[in-house]
């Protein structure tokens, strides 16, 4: 595993971009962002804890969207799992990994992006609290589908010590591809994986799926991908640094 040794430096930020103005590396979360498969996780955790007798209501279930899988081993055993917590995230990993195999269902306008984030060049980073089973898997597939290799590199939760909220994941991230975190976008969905990409020091967009993220402060929010471009991207990117 890794620390979270890695800060984000704004002091000396080198304010010329790649190509175009566009960021350095944009940095997807998976779940709810690329692929609408949060569902998958919520459909896991309710049949996990039927499995037991346990209780499980909506608030629980919205509260572990975008949460690292030890949290949610956690609170399912709290509401009645009689698991260890490794089997508890063992049997959601499989479960969704299930799921997913029947499709691949991106996120509207996802796909489109990666790809045409990958024809300019702009290295893309995976960054999800699943676990390697499933960014992996969904790497293999995502790469079979669209011809290319997609992610420059992969964070999933079991590489970080802290995860989302913290910052640690999208840290790394940057720390892996070499480049200035306050240069890169991240693009998420849930409140956990915003606070962590807002205390990265990345430009964060927001494209909620079940979390309200209005309240949150240092964000853009979108409705969609959809349409959207790697020149939507500059702008956003150009206002975090302060740069007219």
């Amino acid at each position: 595993m890794h620390g979270s040794g890695y800060a984000a430096s704004t002091d000396s930020v080198d304010l010329m971009f790649v190509i175009d103005n566009l960021p350095k590396a944009v940095l997807f979360d998976m779940d709810g962002t690329l692929i609408d498969s949060e569902i998958y996780w919520l459909v896991a955790e309710r049949e996990l804890v039927d499995e037991f007798g346990g209780e499980w209501t909506e608030e629980h279930a919205s509260a572990l969207v975008g949460s690292s899988l030890d949290r949610s081993a956690a609170i399912l055993i709290d509401a009645g799992v009689e698991l260890p917590p490794a089997e508890v995230i063992d049997r959601l990993s499989h479960s969704v990994k299930r799921q997913v195999a029947l499709t691949l269902p991106w996120r509207p306008g996802a796909r489109e992006l990666v790809t045409a984030l990958h024809a300019e060049q702009v290295p893309i980073a995976l960054v999800t609290m699943s676990y390697s089973l499933n960014a992996n898997d969904f790497a293999h597939k995502a790469a079979s589908l669209l011809g290319f290799e997609v992610f420059s590199t992969i964070v999933s939760g079991d590489d970080v010590r802290r995860g989302k909220p913290d910052p640690e994941p999208y840290l790394l991230a940057a720390n892996r591809l070499g480049v200035d975190v306050s240069q890169c976008v991240a693009i998420e969905d849930s409140i956990p994986g915003v606070t962590s990409a807002v205390a990265s020091g990345a430009a964060t967009i927001a494209v909620p799926l079940f979390h309200d993220l209005t309240h949150i402060e240092g964000i853009t929010i979108w409705d969609s991908l959809e349409d959207k471009s790697p020149a939507d991207l500059a702008p956003i990117l150009s206002a975090r640094l302060g740069r007219s």
